[in-house]
């Protein structure tokens, strides 16, 4: 390891140390005085530590999501402002979706960190408000419609909070006590990273610090520069596809990814993924090169701590304006966390042959949000509830099964909320149930894993928004493995008859006491050929609960018989040996007719 001659190589490492620990205090401290759930339980928000520049020097493990979006934000911050003209003590904040790439509710507060009257860097904190007012129907086709924009202002100045522009931001959204107790948990959020940035200079030396920064961005830069360096030089492409945009209803949304490998730099190439659309699944082009860097880190530094600019110096994104995740003004972005998901699933379906270690299934790729609203007719308030995220399976490897009820790539450490928690805050619904769904992971010689369906029972009138994606779009297999369940819902009304829809998006369903409505979330696609699959490991997961009979005889060739006990499955081992003799000698048979045709 190399070092500059500012600072040794113990110090260096014990400075990397205590950056990664101001940001994880950063969190925790946002996480523990934050009001609304989808903050403290659902952990809906990151922190991060950044240079004069505005380049990421440590990023609170969150939302991968935001390892772009806050850089962006500060950097636009900066450059507004110049850096004559922020001074100690000032508070910058700004929701604006073309700098940050997502909806409105992410409402971002700065703050910079001056050690001797110099500007060394910034702490930052994102969060997701519950609520920032426009529609409460789920279609939205313009950024208007959606709440309040806050375009980049200082909030506080020299340390005096602004309170006229306080007050305009209440005033302008459903639960002013709820906003603005996360306001200022957000702030005090960065003032920790602040003071706890200052310390660390104070201790060992600005120059110290900022020496340790600099290498250890060249250090992260090098280990993702080898990492790229294994991966076969060439183009590899991939694609998939979205249900629709909520407007234009059954018309699927293409995402293409091209991937170029040439030595040791990437190049991924966005440029093929759908032009912006009418509904509310656009993101900005910052969540667009977010996602590309998502993925990136993921093949070649995934436990490299902190999460730093260096470790993305060897990435290059092409992504022009006017695509769905680049979308330009007046475009709607109420739900923009979305597609980038499936556009990491593409980064690495294109590179699953050539990556180390062989590559990984598709995965649920959606938060499953549903937002139930109405009046209590028992208490005569207004509620809100959102449900979700909700866990889904994730994509089987060469040599391991697929995480099961795990929640979705982009959104990292994002957990669902607890039954009792939710049924506590909003009493006017019962979750009935909240299981791993059976047969919902791709089988194949390492399974998919399972999606989860939630049942939640309204006690009072309300109305429905969902916002699930990929319904008919399932989780692909890779190397033979085949595809996974898809998300979606459904709605139980109190006379028991069952009511199913063209897509996972409703707007404003009415819901009568006694109704119902299931989550149900996608698993993950299986890896290899499901006949390579033990035929023990098959009878572990009949037992688990994890894949019906029928299933394990239908997909693995696998016989499986009710024992004499309640619970109790046995393996008839025979049968089952010459049932998947068979299916491989006319997979077999099948393969040759094929090869000769061509």
């Amino acid at each position: 390891m190399t070092v500059t001659p500012e600072v040794d190589p113990i110090t260096a490492e014990i400075i990397r140390g205590a950056l990664v620990s101001i940001t994880d205090e950063m969190k925790t401290n946002l996480m523990r005085t934050a009001y609304n759930l989808i903050i403290y339980e659902a952990q809906d928000f990151t922190v991060g530590l950044f240079d004069a520049t505005g380049e990421t020097i440590s990023i609170g493990l969150g939302l991968p999501m935001f390892v772009g979006g806050l850089s962006e934000a500060v950097k636009a911050k900066l450059a507004f402002y110049g850096p004559g003209g922020i001074e100690p003590g000032d508070i910058i904040l700004t929701n604006d979706p073309e700098i940050m790439g997502s909806h409105l509710n992410h409402m971002i507060f700065t703050m910079p960190i001056f050690v001797d009257s110099e500007l060394i860097a910034f702490a930052s904190s994102m969060a997701h408000w519950v609520d920032v007012g426009g529609v409460l129907g789920g279609t939205t086709t313009d950024i208007y419609s959606e709440g309040i924009q806050v375009p980049i202002v200082k909030i506080f100045k020299r340390g005096e909070q602004n309170d006229e522009l306080t007050r305009l931001i209440a005033d302008n959204v459903r639960f002013a006590d709820l906003a603005m107790g996360d306001f200022r948990a957000q702030v005090a959020a960065i003032r920790t990273g602040e003071s706890r940035m200052t310390a660390l200079c104070e201790r060992y030396g600005t120059q110290a610090v900022l020496a340790s920064i600099r290498e250890m961005f060249d250090r992260s830069e090098t280990l993702a520069r080898q990492a790229v360096a294994e991966i076969p030089d060439g183009t590899y492409t991939a694609e998939a596809s979205m249900d629709d945009d909520g407007v234009e209803i059954g018309r699927p949304v293409p995402i293409k990814v091209s991937v170029t490998v040439s030595g040791d730099q990437m190049t991924i190439d966005l440029s093929e993924v759908s032009p912006q659309v009418a509904g509310y699944f656009n993101s900005g082009i910052t969540a667009g090169r977010s996602a590309a860097q998502v993925a990136f880190k993921c093949l070649t530094s995934p436990g490299l701590f902190p999460v730093n600019a260096g470790s993305f110096r060897p990435v290059a994104v092409e992504l022009p304006p006017g695509r769905v995740i680049s979308a330009s003004k007046p475009a709607a972005m109420r739900w923009w966390m979305t597609y980038p998901m499936t556009v990491v699933d593409c980064v690495f379906r294109a590179l699953a042959d050539v990556i180390r270690g062989g590559g990984i299934a598709g995965h649920h790729a959606d938060l499953a949000i549903t937002n139930l609203y109405g009046v209590d007719h028992r208490s005569g308030s207004f509620f809100m509830m959102f449900g979700g995220p909700q866990g889904g399976g994730w994509g089987a490897t060469p040599d391991k099964d697929g995480e099961s009820a795990t929640v979705c790539i982009n959104d990292g450490d994002t957990h669902n909320t607890p039954v009792e928690s939710l049924e506590m805050k909003f009493p006017a619904q019962h979750v009935e149930r909240y299981a791993l769904r059976t047969d919902s992971g791709g089988p194949g010689r390492r399974r998919g894993g399972l999606g989860t369906d939630v049942v939640v029972r309204t006690l009072t009138p309300a109305r429905l928004n969902s916002f699930i994606e990929r319904s008919r779009q399932a989780p692909w297999g890779l190397s033979g493995g085949g595809d996974a369940a898809p998300n979606g819902i459904t709605v139980r009304r109190r006379d028991s008859t069952v009511e199913t829809f063209a897509n996972g998006k409703l707007d404003g369903l009415a819901l009568d006491e006694g109704d119902a409505y299931m989550v149900s979330t996608g698993g993950g696609g299986g890896h290899g050929d499901p006949l390579d699959r033990p035929a023990d490991e098959v009878l572990a997961d009949v037992r688990a609960g994890y894949v019906s009979i029928d299933a394990a005889e239908i997909d693995y060739g696998v016989v499986i018989r009710p024992g004499p006990r309640p619970g109790e499955y046995l393996l008839d081992a025979e049968l089952s040996d010459q049932q998947r003799s068979r299916r491989r000698a006319a997979k077999t048979a099948t393969c040759l007719s094929n090869a000769s045709d061509s």
